[in-house]
């Protein structure tokens, strides 16, 4: 069974978001074994200089590198947008070559090494999110692609 890691930056802090990340936790469990490694979010001042939130981005980037296992998928807003099947055929992909880890940064970003090392940069959106939503936006965007990768009803 592929192992499917999800690495971000922050907690989920309310406990709807948290039961939303329990849910889909669980459909999951049917295709994949899925963990979610949460690393420590760089706090800066309001207003802090760019050279201060590149450093921030950049050791963020670190972390998620440090935990990352298999094929490497970063989601940022600049990466390649795609249909639902779309990124179920990315999945399905990977999954038949090993693990993979999704790698959602933090309020400033990624930095461009992750991206430039990565299998492949991914944009759900031109839209801005709270990094909470987003998070359940990935697993939810993840259980769907099993859905469709196995040939399975769900809802559209």
């Amino acid at each position: 069974m592929t192992s499917i890691n999800i690495v971000c930056i922050g907690k989920l802090k309310e406990k709807y978001w948290r039961d939303a990340e329990a849910e889909y936790r669980k459909r999951l469990g049917a295709f994949c074994r899925l963990r979610i490694i949460e690393k420590k979010e760089s706090a800066l001042p309001g207003g802090a200089p760019a050279a201060l939130i590149e450093k921030a981005r950049d050791e963020e980037s670190r972390a998620i590198l440090e935990s990352s296992g298999g094929a490497l998928i970063v989601l940022s807003p600049d990466g390649d947008k795609m249909t639902s099947e779309a990124f179920a055929a990315l999945i399905k992909k990977y999954a038949d070559k090993g693990d993979m880890t999704f790698a959602v940064g933090g309020s400033y970003g990624l930095s461009d090494n992750i991206k430039e090392n990565a299998a492949a940069v991914v944009s759900f959106s031109d839209v801005t999110m709270p990094h909470q939503l987003f998070r359940i936006v990935l697993i939810e965007q993840v259980y769907r692609a099993f859905m469709i990768i196995n040939g399975r009803t769900y809802h559209k």
